[in-house]
């Protein structure tokens, strides 16, 4: 980052209204929030909140898309990232001992790789949250690259827990089982819970399934594919269905963790997401 472009982040934030806009932005994720809402968090008139958005998205650090008649501002990582290497870059004269946590923070942003996204909370549902969701929970904990953080809830959790065969498969196939479970999506709804991006719905959608209201932040999307717990057949036929539902789920979430999830819109990362549920879309 050149000096000039960092004086000119470092000078948008040079106001108090500033700083809790991009701080209430960060805690939002990449979904944003309405230029309305921030308003009414922060208690400032809209006239003087226009004011404030538009030197921060001048400085490269928000940025606006319309989404009817409203505006949805999202914090900007990858220049906040540069701003943080630009004052890390020459710690203490190249000489880490003297710097402690920030000759640390500062390794940690040139290296790029383990830290070149923010991290995601994904929530994947289904009904009885024992095979679907599940799958997906354990293959995108396994796939993120660190990027993201995977759940898992049902509806009406089932009491005896995760199916065993999904529970073998996944084993077989090398995930970690010992923190799986079947739970309520309750869970994911009070104060306590964790913050969410994205919230994926696996069941069927024509069986009447209504999820709840996760909040007008969280980009959802739905993937209707078909219940193990429906498989017929003889073992080694359910052991081939579950395998294709497996590939099915992997291919889905791989597309989907390399989404460039920073850097779009919500309009377009829920486009983006959506589209997954098309095995066509998947192909081209």
């Amino acid at each position: 980052m050149e000096t000039e472009h960092a004086a000119l982040a470092f000078a948008a934030l040079g106001q108090g209204t500033r700083l809790e806009v991009l701080r209430g932005l960060l805690a939002a994720g990449p979904s944003g929030l309405a230029a309305g809402e921030i308003a009414e968090r922060l208690g400032v008139p809209a006239s003087t909140l226009s004011f404030h958005l538009r030197a921060l998205e001048q400085a490269g650090l928000i940025a606006p898309t319309r989404q009817g008649r409203h505006l949805i501002y999202a914090a900007q990582i990858e220049p906040l990232r540069r701003l943080l290497a630009y004052l890390t870059d020459a710690c203490c004269g190249g000489n880490p001992a003297l710097c402690g946590d920030l000759a640390r923070l500062g390794a940690a942003l040139q290296r790029g790789n383990t830290m070149s996204e923010p991290a995601f909370t994904v929530l994947f549902l289904c009904s009885r949250n024992s095979a679907r969701s599940i799958m997906a929970e354990a293959i995108l904990n396994r796939v993120g690259g660190g990027k993201f953080r995977a759940y898992s809830a049902g509806s009406q959790p089932s009491p005896e827990g995760p199916m065993p065969e999904v529970l073998a498969q996944l084993k077989a196939l090398g995930h970690d089982v010992s923190g799986l479970r079947s739970k309520s999506w309750n869970e994911f709804l009070g104060p306590d819970a964790p913050r969410l991006d994205f919230v994926i719905a696996l069941c069927d959608t024509l069986s009447g399934q209504v999820c709840p209201d996760f909040g007008e932040t969280v980009v959802t999307a739905a993937w209707p594919l078909p219940d193990p717990a429906k498989f017929t057949g003889t073992v080694a036929e359910r052991a081939t269905l579950l395998n294709e539902l497996y590939a099915s789920l992997r291919r889905r979430i791989e597309i989907f963790a390399a989404l460039p999830v920073a850097s779009l819109d919500r309009i377009a990362l829920k486009a983006r997401v959506e589209e997954l549920a098309d095995p066509h879309a998947m192909a081209r």
